[in-house]
């Protein structure tokens, strides 16, 4: 029997979770339909755009994925910055992500790559085959990319990012020059509505290149960008598979119950948990358990140890930010919002060991009014719930600009570095964990991990190489820093930014304080370039202009 192919040897496990997933892809297809659309009429010109420049190497990136014919040689071909970034831009693959985007941050398991490989082969004519058993009618389209070459750099754990080509075909230097990015960016960075100050780097993430820098090591307020060094400094510390728990315990020799915060944001009461821990089935759990044990009425308590310090941010009372606590459901939220501004309960712990006992109501277990008691080390675990992987918790964080979990983040951070989990433990414990990865932290000064506090001061040279750092193909765990980018005109605090030009091309942090404006993300230039890039204002006017002016020095960018 011939030996099989590595593509050949994939497939009918590809075929198998393609077909385990394609009940849940169905309703994304249809509940994603206008967003979709929305981003396939945004992004045509610069399909075209695109398409013209990196003809060649579309080329080539096309045949990647095609198996071999028969009895020609085995190559290997490693997949450049320049070619992934171009072919991304195709029409297929933006339609795939579109669809994998909307389902939620990816997963640990396979399963969103099984996703964004079946949509890409469902969403056009054409297409590869993955795994339907249909194949490609002879007289179809050719196949378009496959997801996975193209998004490994990104999401992946195999796979080298290079560095664009240093030359063209005539000899000149590949894409912009420094000069012709100072004729084009310094202008549209003068704007007055980017009020007294303003700092600005570019850099070529393949390269390490700086590419322009006005200000680049002047410290100011960096808002929500702030998240980006949270983000990264969590991850190094964690790891992207760290999962976060909250827990039952029964203490020994008695009928108390404890409920022990774990520091998991993403804990929700709703009946659909979306795919989040769940605090329905802890309860369910917990009920199982004591049954089982002839336990029908329990004292109920709430353990939130975990964090120290106080729990009310410097800005106080705020719809932005629910008081921090190892132990919440919902974000302590008092309407059905899951993202952005909401009116929170005044003691979000209080509020998710109420909802707790009710739950356990439900179940046929009577407690007592739930009051706080921290956990013994004798206590028995009666059941657990964990969040998804931290990858996937760093996603929303970014991609909603998430305040609580910024926080909460910040705190597990500093749990993982020894210090104690406040707000001014988890700035200290992003500080460290940010300078023993050699970033520049020249001025840097953290406050809390949400960059709501003032006070934090970041520099456009710290902000462009963190995002460096997290594409850096030695360090794979920090890539959801990139991936979980809001996707301009498209997903986040960016949904409704970008309408034409750049929309779907620039993915970036935004961060809006009264003042301040700023964006630090990815684009990838006309050349396939992907560069990093941040813009910091301050003593802005018209947050709205500001804005608009931002977006307008990124989209003039990724056209360059």
């Amino acid at each position: 029997m011939p030996e099989l192919r590595p593509w050949q040897a994939a497939k009918p496990r590809v075929r198998k979770i393609a077909g385990a997933v394609r009940p849940r892809l169905a309703r994304l297809a249809t509940a994603t339909k206008p967003q979709v659309e929305r981003l396939r009429q945004a992004v045509g010109r610069q399909l075209a755009r695109v398409t013209r420049a990196n003809g060649p190497r579309l080329a080539t990136l096309v045949r990647l994925p095609r198996a071999p014919r028969s009895g020609s040689p085995r190559s290997s071909r490693t997949l450049k910055t320049w070619q992934y970034t171009a072919g991304a831009a195709t029409a297929g693959l933006a339609l795939a992500a579109g669809v994998a985007t909307a389902a939620g941050p990816w997963d640990a398991d396979g399963q969103r790559t099984a996703e964004r490989d079946r949509a890409a082969a469902q969403e056009r004519p054409g297409g590869a085959d993955h795994g339907t058993g249909s194949g490609t009618a002879a007289q179809d389209p050719a196949a378009a990319p496959s997801a996975g070459p193209v998004l490994t750099a990104l999401g992946g754990a195999t796979g080298t990012v290079k560095p664009a080509p240093t030359a063209n075909a005539t000899g000149n230097p590949a894409g912009a020059s420094q000069r012709a990015l100072t004729d084009l960016l310094r202008p549209l960075l003068d704007a007055p509505e980017l009020g007294r100050t303003r700092t600005a780097v570019v850099l070529d993430i393949a390269t390490g290149t700086r590419l322009y820098a006005e200000g680049a090591s002047t410290a100011l307020t960096p808002a929500s960008t702030t998240k980006i060094a949270t983000a990264v400094a969590a991850l190094s510390a964690l790891g992207p598979d760290h999962r976060l728990t909250t827990r039952t315990v029964l203490e020994p020799g008695t009928r108390q119950v404890v409920l022990i915060g774990g520091g998991d944001p993403t804990l929700t009461a709703r009946r659909d948990s979306g795919g989040w821990a769940s605090l329905r089935t802890l309860a369910t759990e917990t009920a199982k358990t004591l049954t089982k044990r002839g336990i029908r009425q329990i004292t109920l308590s709430y353990d939130t140890s975990l964090y120290t310090g106080p729990d009310l941010h410097s800005i106080g009372v705020n719809d932005n930010l629910a008081r921090v606590s190892p132990l919440m459901a919902d974000e302590g939220r008092t309407d059905d919002s899951v993202r952005g501004p909401a009116p929170r309960v005044s003691d979000p712990a209080a509020d998710a060991a109420q909802k707790f006992a009710g739950f356990l109501a439900d179940a046929g277990i009577r407690t007592s009014a739930p009051g706080t008691a921290k956990a013994s080390g004798r206590a028995g675990t009666l059941a657990a719930v964990s969040s998804p992987p931290l990858s996937s918790v760093v996603e929303r964080m970014l991609t909603n600009s998430d305040n609580d979990i910024a926080e909460a983040l910040a705190r597990q951070t500093a749990l993982a570095s020894g210090r104690p989990a406040g707000f001014d433990g988890g700035a200290a414990a992003v500080d460290a964990r940010l300078t023993m990865l050699g970033l520049p932290m020249s001025g840097a000064s953290f406050h809390d991990g949400s960059g709501l506090d003032r006070d934090d001061r970041l520099t456009a040279d710290l902000l462009t190489a963190l995002l460096a750092k997290a594409a850096d193909p030695d360090l794979p765990g920090l890539r959801p820093v990139l991936t979980g980018l809001p996707v301009a005109h498209f997903t986040g605090t960016l949904t409704s930014r970008y309408p034409g030009g750049a929309a779907g091309l620039v993915r970036a942090k935004t961060g809006t304080l009264t003042g301040v404006n700023t964006l630090a993300g990815t684009l990838v230039d006309r050349d396939g370039r992907l560069l990093a890039f941040a813009f910091l204002t301050s003593d802005t006017t018209n947050p709205q202009e500001a804005q608009e002016a931002l977006d307008r020095t990124a989209t003039a960018l990724a056209g360059l």
